[in-house]
């Protein structure tokens, strides 16, 4: 089993190597499609279309979402043929990875006449509940602004 650094490079490489034979233009199905087909061709365990629940911040089921690509139990894949990322495409994720618990995404783009990927991270410190996190951002606002105030 491949550590997640060595996994992401893997998916990484090959959605590139399908954005130079594909070029960009078709529709998000086909690149869907050729990456899950690519990477079950490597051996990896690919779920198309993949079921995630999505619980609240004491555990509560509340939902559930299609990931794109589930890889190896250990990352969630987003596909776009877009024009380029946009911030709700990176907001898409990053919720995916919260609600879900995942720690990896991969957002990638195949729209654009420039291969685009980012990866995402989240760590427990940033699956806090909202509310924390931002009581602390205000109190740093705050004790700043008092400074400067006098």
């Amino acid at each position: 089993m491949k550590d997640i650094m060595q996994l992401c490079d893997v998916v990484r490489e090959t959605s590139y190597a399908i954005h130079l034979y594909h070029g960009h233009g078709h529709l998000e199905k086909v690149y869907e499609n050729t990456l899950a087909h690519r990477l079950r061709k490597l051996g990896l365990d690919v779920k198309q279309q993949h079921s995630l629940i999505v619980r609240d911040e004491d555990g509560t089921v509340v939902g559930e979402y299609l990931a794109d690509l589930f890889v190896d139990g250990r990352i969630i894949v987003e596909l776009k043929a877009a024009k380029t990322i946009a911030d709700e495409h990176t907001a898409q994720l990053l919720g995916y990875l919260k609600s879900a618990r995942i720690e990896h995404g991969l957002l990638i783009n195949f729209g654009s006449y420039k291969f685009q990927i980012k990866k995402f991270a989240m760590s427990d410190k940033m699956q806090q509940p909202a509310s924390a996190h931002l009581i602390s951002i205000l109190s740093s606002f705050f004790a700043h602004f008092a400074f400067f105030r006098g």
